[in-house]
């Protein structure tokens, strides 16, 4: 894209605000709502000790974790969306543990809270971790989520919930959420519990889809975990299936996740697929850059002349991290603190005091989104930012 051209797309969008216009909101013949959905959560280490600091800090929590002050910047944007689905990878553990990283996650299940508490109505559970620790650790996971307030797909107790379809009332919309995974890192799902998570089979994601309309499902929407780790661009598995779904389901849209960075969205047969939205929040071992990065998916879903009108934006995110102290234990002079999940566009935006090294970090996480994002053809589809890169 040439610059005059990314330039008119980001003043276009400005002009209309990031959440959408009056004027586009006049010209619909029946219902409109928003989606939100974003990448991968997974809680390491790092980040249970943030939220242990944070407790201490805030007064609240529970026993001794508060995950609210790192989930914070993002609630300005999920909280103002009509349904928020989020992507809960890891096995949730009890509130005072022991909890354990990768291979076998086991995490806080405080973080449950703080993702309702952020305005997450929604949560994918069918990811390669979903098995980490058996039958219990999927039955632990579901109550966790119940007792947040957290709807979820892709992993069941029973037979019975697997059979149900998820469908959630969106503005009077019903709208059905499926989640399916590639597989679960050598756990197999057990013979006698085929229903306990969901497998990813395209037959078995045109059926599910089938059923979710005859229970009532006027829009269905996938959340998908598939590709390959730390690969920017989809694998062309994803790429086949994706085409697959778009062409031959009436899914609405496809949302993906596991390749732990960001990579683009596209729309395929008036289909958006978001092929991965990188990480929500983590804090992996060695960290790359680019698995501090992720996106929020905007899509705005708008009835006319009987059909469903779909436009898509995107939010760049990023999980700030200390850097490691120096020899004394002193962390360099103008660095981060605490880990942190930003908005980037808000934070250029509203923080007056960036240091010029932590603006250039920003600045630089927005732009290599916008690349990834843009890098399949999306913008002649009216892919843009939900909000613009502030000069």
């Amino acid at each position: 894209m040439s610059g005059a051209a990314l330039v008119a797309l980001l003043a276009g969008t400005a002009a209309c605000g990031p959440f959408g216009s009056d004027d586009e909101k006049a010209a619909a013949d029946g219902p409109s709502f928003t989606v939100a959905a974003a990448g991968d959560i997974l809680i390491h280490p790092q980040l249970t000790e943030q939220a242990a600091k944070d407790a201490k800090a805030t007064g609240k929590g529970e026993k001794g974790l508060d995950f609210d002050p790192l989930m914070a910047g993002i609630k300005p944007v999920i909280s103002k969306a009509d349904l928020a689905i989020c992507h809960f990878e890891p096995v949730a553990g009890k509130p005072e543990g022991p909890f354990e990283s990768y291979p076998a996650f086991r995490v806080p299940p405080q973080i449950a809270t703080s993702i309702k508490n952020v305005g997450y109505d929604t949560c994918s559970t069918a990811s390669n971790h979903t098995l980490d620790h058996g039958v219990g650790g999927v039955t632990n996971t579901l109550n966790v989520l119940d007792k947040a307030g957290l709807k979820h797909t892709g992993s069941a107790r029973s037979a019975a919930e697997a059979a149900k379809p998820l469908i959630v009332d969106v503005k009077g919309v019903k709208v059905a959420q499926l989640s399916y995974a590639f597989g679960f890192n050598g756990n197999e799902v057990p013979k006698d519990k085929p229903w306990l998570v969901n497998q990813t089979d395209f037959d078995r994601i045109a059926a599910a889809e089938k059923r979710a309309r005859e229970a009532g499902a006027d829009v269905v929407i996938l959340s998908i975990h598939w590709g390959r780790e730390n690969q920017p661009n989809p694998s062309s598995s994803q790429l086949k299936l994706g085409r697959q779904i778009a062409e031959k389901t009436g899914i609405d849209l496809v949302i993906g996740h596991h390749a732990h960075v960001v990579q683009p969205m596209e729309k395929v047969d008036g289909t958006w697929i978001a092929y991965g939205l990188g990480n929500e929040v983590a804090r992996h071992d060695v960290p790359t850059g680019l698995t501090e990065e992720g996106v929020i998916g905007w899509f705005e879903f708008t009835k006319r002349g009987g059909e469903w009108d779909v436009r898509a934006k995107y939010l760049p995110t990023l999980t700030e991290i200390p850097p490691e102290p120096d020899e004394s234990g002193k962390l360099p002079a103008g660095a981060v603190t605490d880990h942190r999940l930003l908005d980037v566009a808000a934070a250029l935006r509203d923080d007056k005091d960036l240091s010029a090294q932590r603006r250039a970090r920003y600045r630089l996480a927005f732009e290599r989104t916008e690349g990834t994002m843009l890098n399949r053809g999306a913008s002649k589809d009216g892919l843009v930012p939900l909000k613009s890169l502030p000069q």
